[in-house]
């Protein structure tokens, strides 16, 4: 899965890519920073920490990304 979310403080849409056939796990942030995970586990776990569904302009897409995360960890 690859999703770009608007944050309501940036210009540049945040980015999230969990691809678990490839092993790639990683967000990038608001500030264009970025996040590397090992697991889509790690992953889903920092977003819960450090993301909430304010941040963004778009609320129903934020849920489908957390929801699409959660299913990758439970397969």
């Amino acid at each position: 899965m690859e999703y770009e979310i608007k944050h309501i403080e940036s210009a540049i849409p945040c980015l999230v890519v969990a691809d678990p056939d490839n092993g790639r796990f990683m967000i990038r942030e608001a500030d264009t920073s970025g996040e590397i995970f090992n697991s889509p586990r790690e992953m889903l776990f920092w977003l819960y920490e450090n993301w909430t569904e304010q941040d963004f302009e778009d609320n129903a897409l934020f849920n489908e990304i957390l929801l699409s995360l959660q299913q990758i960890v439970q397969d």
